[in-house]
């Protein structure tokens, strides 16, 4: 089989390829560039596994970023284990075929106990005095080691969180070709999440995001390179397009409000009781899932999502399965908001009860995704510098809690996850120029792949 390399630039759409991304400009000239017709949801971990498995999240199983565990009666966000993945991949069938077939999956999700040859994926140390430590976690385990110390450390607090920025993307960038230089595997997958930051934080506006398109630009241009003079098939896509919004929708809280959601009070602070909830929502940018604990209140709640500002679809049984939706892990219910629109996980009614985490870059307690954790408070103008006292206690070895982030979601101008309706803000496909010039569907992308290796 072909050599083959995919790289996934994050949030890129045609309405971003222009004066900001003078390679991509001229390389989509020479190439050709097609959409792809977003699904649902339009979110990370769902739509990488679409188009590894050539499946809707129907059969693979991936409803969202995250989901209800009934059995635990637990929210799950963000979780790493292949084994979540229950379809076939697209690497496991070239092996059956090519015994020599390796392949590299370079922070592409779901990356941990996988059939894959070589994989790198962030992976903090949680540290027993409550710290959390940057690291990746690499199979080979030789090959963490490898690239920490020829790159440093992966620099997780600019992966995700305020500090955010093109530093961990350029970690990934300079890790994968290391990686191919290493042992030149067959396929290489590669995951570049530096417009997500931007996009989300400042939406479509070019004049605040000029800086981040050149950026990623010019690590495009590095990796095309890189590949070209290694007689690469190059493939460049997107998982989605992010789009303006301006409403967030509080919907647990509005659920609070009608009896619905269960609450437990710990030092003044209050945590959702999901197992204890009738009904609750897990927020998942712009979709949401909602889990109906108490059959009795199923018509209660599909009545409030009806009637919610800012929600465009909400999809039953019927509208689940019509939207390739209809698997065990999705919600009774499946909300999709409008273009201005997007789902918070917030339950409190008062700022004050907040849990702790919610001021916290804390991905895994949350019982749903925030966008917001991208800021540090602006509202305090002491901000910066308690952050830096902090982390000096973290250097020195003292417990500290990085409550920084704040609790307002309007500071979030862009968001992704359902099927926008025009195709200039649709994820993209650039390829070899060939015959087919009409949008595909994500299912089509794991036989666009396949036939680029033949």
């Amino acid at each position: 089989m072909k050599k083959t390399v995919v790289i996934d630039v994050v949030g890129l759409s045609s309405s971003l390829i222009g004066e900001h991304t003078p390679f991509l400009k001229a390389y989509v000239q020479q190439h050709q560039l097609r959409t792809i017709k977003p699904m649902v949801p339009a979110v990370t971990t769902a739509v990488q596994s679409t188009y590894v498995t050539g499946q809707w999240p129907a059969e693979h199983g991936i409803v969202g970023n995250g989901w209800y565990d009934r059995q635990d009666c637990e929210v799950k966000f963000w979780k790493q284990s292949n084994k979540l993945v229950e379809s076939p991949k697209i690497w496991e069938r070239a092996k059956r075929i090519d015994p020599d077939f390796t392949v590299s999956k370079m922070f592409w999700w779901y990356n941990m106990y996988s059939s894959a040859d070589y994989s790198v994926t962030p992976r903090p140390q949680y540290l027993s005095d409550g710290r959390k430590a940057p690291d990746c976690y690499a199979h080979p385990s030789s090959l963490r080691d490898h690239l920490q110390k020829e790159l440093g450390t992966f620099p997780l607090f600019q992966f995700w969180g305020p500090g955010a920025n093109i530093k961990s993307t350029q970690w990934i960038a300079d890790a994968s070709v290391m990686t191919d230089d290493l042992y030149d595997p067959t396929l290489t997958l590669i995951y570049l999440p530096h417009l997500d930051y931007c996009l989300q934080k400042f939406g479509q506006d070019l004049s605040r995001i000029s800086k981040e398109l050149h950026e990623i630009d010019e690590v495009v241009k590095q990796l095309v390179t890189h590949y070209e003079k290694k007689d690469t098939r190059v493939i460049i896509l997107s998982e989605y397009g992010i789009t303006n919004v301006n409403n967030p929708i509080h919907l647990n809280r509005i659920f609070r409000q009608e009896g619905l959601i269960a609450v437990r009070e710990e030092r003044g602070l209050e945590l959702l009781d999901a197992g204890a909830s009738k009904a609750f929502v897990v927020a998942d940018h712009q979709i949401a899932h909602v889990y109906v604990n108490d059959p009795s209140v199923y018509k209660k709640v599909r009545a409030i999502a009806e009637n919610t500002p800012g929600i465009q679809l909400v999809l039953d049984r019927e509208g689940k399965r019509a939207h390739n939706m209809h698997h065990a892990r999705s919600g009774e219910l499946v909300l999709v908001a409008d273009s201005n629109s997007w789902f918070t996980y917030y339950y409190w009614l008062d700022d004050a009860k907040a849990p702790d985490f919610a001021r916290l870059v804390d991905i895994h307690r949350k019982p749903g995704y925030d966008p917001v954790e991208m800021f540090m408070n602006p509202a305090d103008p002491l901000i910066k510098l308690k952050a830096g006292f902090k982390l000096l206690k973290k250097k020195l070895g003292f417990r500290y809690l990085m409550n920084v982030i704040p609790l307002d979601a309007t500071l979030i101008k862009g968001s992704h996850g359902r099927i926008s309706e025009d195709s200039q803000y649709h994820p993209v496909l650039i390829t070899a120029k060939g015959e087919e010039t009409s949008p595909v569907e994500a299912i089509d992308i794991y036989d666009v792949i396949w036939k680029t290796m033949q």
